[in-house]
């Protein structure tokens, strides 16, 4: 079984987010990246479904030089390898066409990418990656056991549960029940110093996407306290003030 994860580096949750050069740029400025959480489930159920199998987990991310110590994080948690396609992720159609083509001639039986960043929630890179090397692809994904060269699969729907069937190769996204992260240890941190990271460059279009400007969100406003006698009162900020009814 050879399997790939994509990784993405995102900042963490507690970011104060700010913008650079005329609110163009995130403002990386003091920033803690970590590894996408979606993206860390992915590589621990590839992981396990190895240990159970055979065979090796590679971890690949587009990203420039910054992202390494993400890169070797996924190292530690237990990845064999790992590639970093030297290229700025500018958006997730240029993401999934670099991983796609550096894909399409090494022979991975499954693909694993989290169901989103939680830096753009784009969501998209596990669907654009199953059409560019036309092979099926299976979203939110919250089990994944694999047998005889098919996927078993299981996602939520709405009011239920679905389960699928997917032959290999094929690519799935991660979502929160899939699994449990694992943290690494002290060995995996020194294993991952001399386990190879080969970087390569970008090799397709340029990104399609550009970024005109950020804004944040509008600060919250004064909250109105109405007593619960006074329901006509309530009835006429709704109407004439908030303008929902």
């Amino acid at each position: 079984m050879k399997i790939l994860v994509c990784i993405s580096q995102v900042p963490d949750t507690t970011t104060k987010v700010t913008f650079t050069d005329n609110n163009t740029k995130f403002n990386t400025q003091g920033v803690q990246f970590i590894i996408n959480p979606y993206d860390e489930l992915a590589l621990t159920r590839a992981l396990e479904i190895t240990e159970k199998q055979g065979g090796t987990v590679s971890a690949i991310t587009v990203g420039l030089a910054d992202t390494e110590p993400s890169i070797r994080k996924a190292l530690a948690i237990g990845a064999h390898d790992a590639i970093r396609i030297n290229a700025e992720p500018i958006d997730g159609f240029f993401v999934a066409e670099q991983i796609a083509n550096y894909a399409k001639n090494e022979g991975f039986d499954l693909i694993f990418t989290g169901r989103e960043s939680i830096d753009y929630n784009g969501g998209m890179v596990a669907g654009l990656l199953g059409e560019m090397l036309n092979i099926p692809s299976v979203n939110v994904i919250t089990a994944i056991e694999i047998e005889n060269g098919v996927a078993q699969l299981e996602r939520d729907i709405d009011g239920g549960r679905e389960k699928l069937t997917a032959t290999l190769p094929c690519v799935v996204s991660a979502q929160k029940e899939l699994t449990e992260p694992r943290i690494p240890n002290m060995r995996g941190i020194m294993a991952a110093r001399t386990k190879p990271l080969k970087v390569v460059e970008p090799n397709g279009s340029q990104a399609n996407t550009q970024t005109t400007s950020f804004e944040l969100p509008a600060p919250k406003g004064a909250c109105k306290l109405i007593d619960v006698a006074d329901a006509g009162k309530l009835i006429d900020l709704l109407h004439n003030e908030a303008k929902v009814i």
